[in-house]
């Protein structure tokens, strides 16, 4: 079963490599979707995909990059009716 979420992370994410990272580990997992920076400092990850695969990756988000240090990360579930066909970086 397909799902999305929508997750917000925070910490020293932007400039770490953090999105490049998080696409990698998307594309291994089959996950579409997208990284992207947002204004104040925080990565929007929008993830979908197979619901134990979704849920691997979102557990990762708390891992990241190697140079990146995140301190929350916050997952909401969003409509699965328009899924990407990859997960690209913004």
């Amino acid at each position: 079963m397909a799902i999305c979420t929508r997750c917000y992370v925070s910490g020293r994410v932007q400039g770490v490599f953090y999105r490049a990272t998080a696409q990698q580990r998307a594309r291994e997992l089959g996950i579409t979707g997208y990284a992207r920076n947002l204004d104040d400092g925080r990565v929007e990850v929008l993830a979908c995909g197979d619901e134990e695969q979704v849920k691997r990756f979102n557990d990762w988000l708390w891992t990241g990059s190697s140079s990146s240090a995140v301190n929350n990360v916050e997952c909401e579930s969003v409509s699965a009716n328009l899924i990407p066909h990859q997960f690209n970086v913004n």
